[in-house]
């Protein structure tokens, strides 16, 4: 994952990353907010169960959603907290403000935090501003830094450009992210060159996109060198997201079926003096 000084954000980092391969499957759950409910408050905890079931890495929700969510659903999943937003209603859809802080989430058993800025929007310096600030708390608490980043705005005409995905992606590198989830840009070629001029980890948004299914999606993002997949809508209005988010699961984190050898014996000689 992303080397770190400070023990708490590389001890977070790692339980984020519990499968050791330093491969994420996130399912981001603050839609609620900016399009609607995506489920009863009495499903909710139904589709986070199913979810942890399928294999997910970690979930991202809003703080008053995770105080509502039964902890034992989060033994084998990490909890991030989202604290940027907007809604569908607002006179900009694309500005987004800070609704949370990291002491909120420290205190809410968070292993990590996001924050939302769209690149080339009317408030992108608000935006910017916010993720440094939260960036600092980070730095201030070992907390570790998803920036959802995207090229987003009435000032983007080509917003899968590679140069601009690499772009958006440096900027969420230096000021201070750990983790950076974005957009996938053109071929797996120019993502693979966006994702090499990034210092630390990408993943790729999910999406609305339905050209390719959710495995194929995964298998050209990991050819493209990214470190997992960040997938919301595309999971939770699955028929099953259990089975969706395993489907992913498998991909990212290949189960074990080779049984691995027994250690050969040792040469007699070396058993000499031992008692």
């Amino acid at each position: 994952m992303v080397r770190s000084a400070l023990p708490g954000t590389s001890l977070r980092l790692a339980r984020l990353s519990g499968h050791g391969d330093g491969r994420l499957l996130l399912v981001p759950l603050d839609h609620s907010v900016s399009d609607g409910p995506i489920a009863t408050p009495g499903g909710f905890d139904n589709l986070v169960r199913d979810i942890v079931a399928g294999g997910a890495d970690g979930i991202v929700v809003h703080k008053g959603r995770a105080r509502q969510i039964d902890p034992q659903l989060l033994a084998s999943c990490s909890l991030l907290v989202h604290l940027s937003a907007s809604t569908a209603h607002g006179p900009d859809t694309d500005a987004k403000v800070l609704v949370g802080d990291v002491e909120e989430a420290l205190r809410l058993g968070a292993d990590a935090v996001s924050v939302h800025v769209n690149i080339g929007s009317v408030t992108e310096g608000a935006q910017l501003a916010d993720l440094g600030a939260v960036a600092a708390a980070c730095g201030r608490w070992g907390m570790p830094l998803l920036a959802m980043i995207y090229p987003r705005g009435p000032r983007i005409t080509a917003p899968i450009a590679p140069q601009l995905v690499a772009h958006v992606a440096n900027i969420a590198a230096d000021l201070g992210a750990d983790l950076v989830k974005t957009v996938f840009a053109g071929s797996v070629e120019q993502m693979a060159e966006a994702v090499a001029a990034c210092p630390v980890p990408v993943l790729v948004a999910g999406g609305p996109d339905t050209r390719q299914s959710l495995p194929d999606f995964a298998r050209t993002a990991l050819g493209a060198g990214c470190q997992g997949l960040a997938v919301g809508r595309r999971i939770f209005t699955a028929p099953s997201p259990a089975q969706a988010v395993r489907e992913l699961a498998d991909i990212l984190h290949p189960p074990l079926t080779a049984t691995l050898p027994l250690p050969l014996p040792l040469p007699s000689s070396r058993l000499t003096g031992v008692l």
